[in-house]
C-alpha cells in the first residue's frame, strides 16, 4: 500500500536550516506530483512547495519562495525539502502529500488539498527566535 513518511524536523533558532525528508514506497514515484504542506497551531493545513511529475518543476507560496527549496530523488523514492533562513513563523507540522490521481502539479492548483489523497504523519519542526 502507499506509505509517505516524513523525516527530518526537530528544533532549531531563527536563521538556520533544516532538510526534511518524504520517503515513498507503493507506488511509482517519479510519476506523480508530489508536495509538502504545514499546519501551524490554530491554523488551517496550507500548501508550501511543489513537485512536478519527473521533479522537472517546482512551485512555491510567497511565503517560503527564495528560502525553501523541494527536489526529489526518483531512485530513492525520496522528496527533499530544503529550509534556509528559518523564521518563527514557520514553526508548524510539516506534511508531505502525493497526488496519485494521475495529474501534474498546476501553477493555479497544487497548493489544494483536495487533490492529495494521501499523506504523511508529518513531522514537526519548530523555530526559536
Amino acid at each position: 500500500q502507499v506509505q509517505l513518511v516524513e523525516s527530518g524536523g526537530g528544533s532549531v533558532q531563527a536563521g538556520g536550516s533544516l532538510r526534511l525528508s518524504c520517503a515513498a514506497s507503493g507506488y511509482n514515484f517519479r510519476w506523480y506530483c508530489m508536495a509538502w504542506f504545514r499546519q501551524a497551531p490554530g491554523k488551517e493545513r496550507e500548501g508550501i512547495a511543489s513537485n512536478n511529475i519527473g521533479g522537472y518543476s517546482s512551485y512555491y507560496d510567497d511565503s517560503v519562495k527564495g528560502r525553501f527549496t523541494v527536489s526529489r530523488d526518483n531512485a530513492k523514492n525520496t522528496l527533499y525539502l530544503q529550509m534556509n533562513s528559518l523564521k518563527p513563523e514557520d514553526t508548524a507540522m510539516y506534511y508531505c502529500a502525493a497526488d496519485l490521481r494521475g495529474v501534474d502539479c498546476y501553477e493555479d492548483s497544487w497548493s489544494s488539498r483536495s487533490n492529495y489523497n494521501y499523506w504523511g504523519q508529518g513531522t514537526q519542526v519548530t523555530v526559536s527566535s
